[in-house]
Order: C-alpha cells, then sequence, then structure tokens
C-alpha cells in the first residue's frame, strides 16, 4: 500500500510539471521556440500575486485575475520586440535573447525582493496541508490535486482552442505555414503574437501553483525551466497530451528515486529524461545499429 501511495504522489508531482511545462510545449509546437526565460517568468507571475496578497490582501485565486491579462500582455510585447525579430536570424538567437530575458529578470527580482524565499501558502488556507482520505488507506493533498485537475483542463482547454476555433485555426496555419496562410489572409504575425500571450496565460497559473505548493526566490526560475523541458522531452515534444505524459512520468520517476535513496529525488527524474533523450537522439533503428543488433546498410 506503500508503493501504491508513493506511485499516486508520483502522479500528482507530474501534473505539477505538466502544468509548468504547458506554455513551454505550446510556444514550441506553434513557433518552434524554445523560451529560455519560462521559467523566470513563472517566478515573476509568483512575485506578482505575492504583491497582491502581501500587501493588498488579495487571495492568490482572486489575484490571478489581474496577473493573467498582465502576463498576456508581456507575452505580446515580448513577441514583438524581440521573439519575433530574433526568430528572423536562426533558431540561436532566439535561444541566447531569451536567455538574456531570463537573466535580466532573476537579477531584476533580486534588485526589488532580495533573497528571502517567499510563499503563496499562507494566503491560501488550509488549501495548502488538507488532505482527501481514500479507500485503502491512502491519502492525497487537496492542492496536488487541484493542481493535476487544472493542468488536465487547461491542456485540454489548449487543445480545443486549436482544433476547434476560428483563433486556434489561424495559429495552426500560421503555424504551419507563415506565407501561404498570409495569403490566404491570416495574419500570421499577430497569430503568433496571439499565442506568445496565451503561452504568458499558462505560465501566470503554473508561477500561482508553483509559489503554492513550495517557496521560491528570484533565482527559483531555472530549475523549473529544468523540470518544464524534461517533462517536455519525456512526453514529446509540440505534444500537448505528450506533456502531460512526460509530467506522469517525471513526477513518477522522481517519487521512485526518493523512496529507494534520500538523494535520488532528482537524480532518478535526470536520470529518465537523459535515457528518453538518447533513445531519441539514437531512434529504434540508429539504436539497434549502435548496440549491434542490426547491420548497418552497404550505402
Amino acid at each position: 500500500m506503500d508503493n501504491l501511495n508513493q506511485l499516486l504522489q508520483g502522479v500528482l508531482l507530474g501534473g505539477y510539471y505538466a502544468l509548468l511545462a504547458c506554455g513551454l510545449s505550446f510556444m514550441y509546437g506553434v513557433m518552434r521556440l524554445i523560451n529560455l526565460a519560462h521559467g523566470s517568468l513563472a517566478i515573476l507571475a509568483a512575485y506578482l500575486l505575492f504583491v497582491l496578497a502581501d500587501r493588498y490582501g488579495i487571495h492568490p485565486f482572486a489575484g490571478l485575475l489581474v496577473v493573467m491579462p498582465a502576463m498576456a500582455l508581456l507575452g505580446w510585447v515580448l513577441h514583438r520586440l524581440v521573439l519575433e525579430r530574433s526568430a528572423r536570424a536562426g533558431t540561436l538567437i532566439p535561444l541566447l535573447s531569451t536567455f538574456g530575458i531570463a537573466g535580466v529578470l532573476d537579477n531584476s527580482l533580486f534588485q526589488a525582493f532580495g533573497a528571502d524565499t517567499r510563499s503563496l501558502a499562507p494566503y491560501i488556507g488550509s488549501l495548502g496541508y488538507e488532505g482527501i482520505q481514500l479507500p485503502g488507506g491512502l491519502a492525497i493533498g487537496q492542492l496536488p490535486l487541484l493542481t493535476f485537475v487544472v493542468a488536465v483542463v487547461l491542456l485540454g482547454g489548449l487543445q480545443l482552442l486549436l482544433r476547434r476555433t476560428a483563433v486556434g485555426r489561424r495559429i495552426r496555419a500560421a503555424a504551419e505555414d507563415p506565407s501561404t496562410a498570409e495569403l490566404m489572409g491570416v495574419n500570421a504575425r499577430s497569430s503568433f503574437a496571439l499565442a506568445s500571450a496565451i503561452a504568458m496565460v499558462t505560465v501566470a497559473i503554473a508561477g500561482a501553483f508553483l509559489a503554492m505548493r513550495a517557496t521560491f526566490d528570484p533565482y527559483t526560475g531555472p530549475m523549473q525551466l529544468i523540470f518544464a523541458f524534461e517533462a517536455i522531452i519525456i512526453g514529446g515534444p509540440a505534444s500537448l497530451w505528450g506533456t502531460l505524459i512526460g509530467g506522469i512520468v517525471l513526477g513518477v520517476a522522481q517519487s521512485i528515486g526518493a523512496k529507494l535513496h534520500p538523494q535520488g529525488f532528482l537524480i532518478a527524474g535526470h536520470l529518465t529524461f537523459l535515457c528518453v533523450l538518447l533513445a531519441r537522439i539514437y531512434g529504434t533503428g540508429s539504436l539497434r545499429r549502435a548496440l549491434g543488433l542490426q547491420p548497418r546498410s552497404a550505402g
């Protein structure tokens, strides 16, 4: 029963990783851009929610009604001023640009708030620590369960947006072939900017749950970026439901690693990511040849 409970906690943790990776996966799927400032932007949203809660007494969930539009506007501006222009210069420049944005954000937050850790847990009442008893002696926390449900709803909502709405069809058309989409009357620039804004809304939600479940400081972003990136690679790039699967696999691996060894939490997750990455790099046929299980062709 203890093993089953450990597995369940890993699945719920995977929901958080999927939520964290949602915006990163969406941007890559639409624009083939890897936003290295993703984790730092989530921390920015967490600090905005903290300021609203600490100084003005606004509940974090109510604060999201203010922070989500603000982050959407920031995403639109960042795309128009940085991402759009850097994308024209090839694949490396956007990486360098977003890496620079991450550095500016991290150090700006440090200057504004210092190195002290913060958390939204004191502002959400009993949600942060109460649990739900299940049959068989299993117990799950209300906040981890809510996080998982929000991740599923958000990923499903994005999938429906892309598949069933006019806005989504325009974004998909621009992603497939911007030039042809322009000829068909689709404004590719606006579609990409809108996609960036939508991605930043998901970042705001991820930042909120990050701050509610744990502490954060100005330099927490890079580690969150690593978790998000690992979830995406494990589940498959540009696949929203794959992101959920990847997050669950990562969460379960970390949960099992923590049970096997006190320091195995991160190591197990990183090893799982590395194994999947190598398998994706080699591919099935190449991996078999590398292992000597399939002869190389004469050509």
